[in-house]
């Protein structure tokens, strides 16, 4: 049962869900009606929801990241640009280390897996509404392994990391990147060193793993 309090906040409470799938929309919406959330707006793409930011903000906006018209960092980032302080939980199938980094930086306010129990879902609206961050168990323990794995990669690194798992040679890395072809094996050099690689498939497995690259933009 909610608190008089907690179910005054609740109704007051203006939330955006993005999902590309009826079902999932149409589940997370009864969940949060039955706890007393009623200020809800479904979306199926992100262009959807970005069309309707033009008239209206919302208190938080929780948002799937596999959609069939936009990459979810890239939502993240077009929802902020319009609503410079959203609040915003991820809610994702994904629970690879590349989507667990990802996340991190760019610092959202909370972020769930579809695989965990529905429930966890008014608690997350809560404590991000209240300002707080949630973060499900999974995720802590996933994003608190990819903190102590490896050396950091620099900006330039992670650069030259994404070409090489694109197929780049050595030589259009560096026509790229506009640098010379001796930086680029340079930071190549750095890559195997920092990620303990002995060749270049080794090197874009523990790239996967450690979450620097999606193992979907790999040619």
């Amino acid at each position: 049962m909610c608190s008089d309090i907690r179910k005054y906040k609740l109704e007051d409470l203006s939330i955006a869900i993005v999902d590309d799938h009826e079902v999932v929309l149409e589940g997370m919406k009864s969940y949060m009606e039955k706890n007393h959330i009623e200020r809800i707006e479904t979306f199926k793409t992100a262009l959807s929801l970005l069309d309707r930011m033009s008239a209206k903000h919302f208190d938080i906006y929780i948002v799937d990241i596999e959609l069939p018209d936009m990459e979810g960092a890239k939502l993240i980032d077009e929802i902020r640009n319009l609503h410079p302080h959203a609040k915003i939980i991820v809610n994702t199938i994904h629970e690879e280390m590349w989507v667990v980094r990802k996340m991190a930086e760019k610092e959202v306010d909370g972020v769930m897996y579809k695989s965990g129990q529905l429930d966890q879902l008014i608690d997350a609206v809560i404590v991000v509404s209240e300002g707080g961050q949630y973060f499900c168990s999974k995720f802590r323990k996933m994003n608190n392994r990819n903190k102590l794995q490896n050396e950091v990669l620099s900006r330039r690194e992670m650069d030259v990391l994404q070409a090489i798992a694109q197929g780049h040679s050595t030589k259009e890395i560096a026509k790229m990147l506009y640098i010379s072809e001796n930086t680029v094996e340079t930071h190549r050099q750095n890559l195997f060193a920092k990620l303990k690689a002995h060749n270049m498939a080794d090197l874009i497995i523990k790239a996967i793993s450690c979450g620097y690259i999606n193992p979907n933009n790999i040619k």
